[in-house]
């Protein structure tokens, strides 16, 4: 699974970016809300990580501005801070959990399974389509090279691949990648259909995905 890391710290963030791949994370780590916002814009995650106190652009707005957009991931609040207020803020925000510093990596780890846990099961461990392959073994797309997906990247490729060709509505998206989430909607199919545009376009393949917001959407 991959997961963003905001925490302006660097001790820190090298500590828990380390736990993390321990753990068979993929992890993008930056170190000020605007790098974390940038991140959001660029690819989809299984998982966020987000110090509230960061220079340039505070936890709160970074969270604030991810779910104005749509972006439906779980997020784990850090503060170093041990007011309610703070607490309250977040969860308002739309903050999945929260962990107040300093904090044990045990304890963390624990709330960063519990925030992904996924149960998942795939069809075949690799999946082919005009010049590219999909590999549930790691979340891979291949084609002229390679690059990892997050879990919900990977899901929405999957269904476009065995649905090739096909016209897909933004509900049989919706229906079959979001079901257990009541807030993901036509803004979240669209964000990670472009999200995986880029990805095609990164692995240089030459598949598309036809569509926009609020039509319906073709992998061709």
């Amino acid at each position: 699974m991959k997961i963003l890391l905001a925490e302006d710290t660097a001790d820190l963030n090298r500590v828990i970016c380390a736990m993390l791949e321990h753990e068979g994370y993929t992890v993008d780590s930056v170190f000020d809300g605007e790098a974390a916002s940038e991140k959001l814009d660029e690819s989809g995650y299984d998982g966020i990580i987000l110090d509230i106190m960061m220079p340039k652009k505070d936890g709160i707005a970074v969270l604030t501005d991810a779910r104005a957009m749509n972006i439906t991931t779980p997020v784990l609040m850090l503060t170093a801070k041990a007011e309610v207020d703070d607490r309250v803020a977040g969860l308002d925000a739309g903050a999945d959990d929260y962990l107040a510093k300093p904090f044990a990596m045990k304890e963390l780890m624990a709330r960063v399974r519990a925030m992904t846990r996924r149960h998942v099961t795939y069809n075949s461990s690799l999946l082919s389509y005009g010049d590219f392959s999909l590999d549930s073994g790691d979340l891979s797309l291949i084609s002229e090279n390679s690059v990892r997906l997050s879990l919900k990247e990977f899901e929405l490729m999957q269904l476009f691949t065995e649905h090739a060709g096909v016209a897909l509505s933004e509900d049989f998206i919706l229906t079959h990648i979001w079901s257990d989430d009541e807030n993901a909607g036509a803004d979240t199919v669209w964000l990670y259909c472009n999200y995986l545009r880029r990805k095609l376009m990164t692995v240089q393949s030459s598949a598309e995905i036809l569509g926009h917001r609020g039509g319906e959407y073709r992998l061709k």
